[in-house]
């Protein structure tokens, strides 16, 4: 880590803990490492408001930076598998695509638990606080129109800009969880959430997406039985609508859901 951005570092941890309401006073270790996950617990819980334009240029700074130390990686460097059919296994928040998709909640503001190993934690946090901002706006606009309750409906879509990260947007789905048990009902709202990801894609001139592993995990989808609905589904959307996207990458994190992957492409 280069002395400017351990100064950036220095500089936001501060700002961020004199802008936090309820943590006035943390210790601050001098471990780097520590420090970078005390900044990142810092913008976890951080609500959407507005910040001053020199503490939001020194953490675009920052978090650029970041992303070039992590390694940016464009579709050129992801071989195709099949088609325009591709998977890689990393930190989505690394790909230079048009578009890369968050599970999210229904409340559409990303993860507040402090340094949660998720997908939507990880996001937020690279993007920088204007992501929370942009979907607290629209958050907004739907319950004007929708009513004070409105959350986000299972496979709807929301698309946002991708600010710090290397991608250009970001879409926003919830996924089905499932509760007791798999039901047709809950794989034919995983497959809808495929579906109109692409239909968003395609609307918005979009041509390569990385799909996360939608509603595993904390969304208790089973692994095997997820990855076999993603790529049927994608499969027979690019069948109905040929050329219409140019890449699509299944991003997985772990080695289980690669090598299931790996055999139904």
């Amino acid at each position: 880590m280069n002395m400017k951005q351990v100064e950036r570092l220095n500089y936001l941890i501060k700002e961020f803990i004199n802008d936090s309401e309820d943590y006035k006073n943390p210790d601050v270790p001098l471990d780097i490492m520590e420090k970078k996950r005390i900044l990142r617990s810092l913008m976890n819980v951080r609500m959407p408001k507005t910040i001053s334009p020199e503490v939001l240029k020194i953490q675009n700074e920052y978090l650029k930076e970041c992303a070039k130390e992590k390694g940016i990686v464009e579709p050129k460097d992801i071989p195709a598998i099949k088609n325009s059919l591709s998977i890689w296994q990393g930190d989505i928040t690394r790909l230079s695509v048009d578009a890369i998709v968050n599970a999210a909640n229904s409340q559409m503001l990303g993860c507040f638990v402090p340094m949660h190993t998720c997908i939507d934690n990880c996001i937020h946090t690279y993007a920088g606080i204007q992501l929370r901002a942009e979907c607290s706006r629209k958050m907004t606009k739907l319950r004007i129109k929708y009513g004070k309750d409105y959350e986000q409906p299972t496979a709807v879509p929301l698309l946002t800009d991708a600010y710090n990260l290397p991608s250009r947007k970001i879409i926003h789905i919830v996924g089905p969880i499932v509760q007791n048990r798999l039901t047709p009902e809950l794989e034919k709202d995983l497959a809808d959430c495929y579906i109109n990801i692409l239909k968003m894609c395609v609307e918005n001139r979009l041509q390569s997406v990385a799909f996360c592993c939608i509603s595993t995990g904390v969304f208790r989808f089973p692994n095997e039985r997820a990855a076999e609905i993603a790529v049927g589904t994608v499969k027979k959307w690019l069948d109905r609508n040929p050329e219409r996207i140019e890449r699509i990458i299944f991003n997985v994190f772990t080695d289980e859901d690669r090598i299931i992957y790996e055999k139904l492409i």
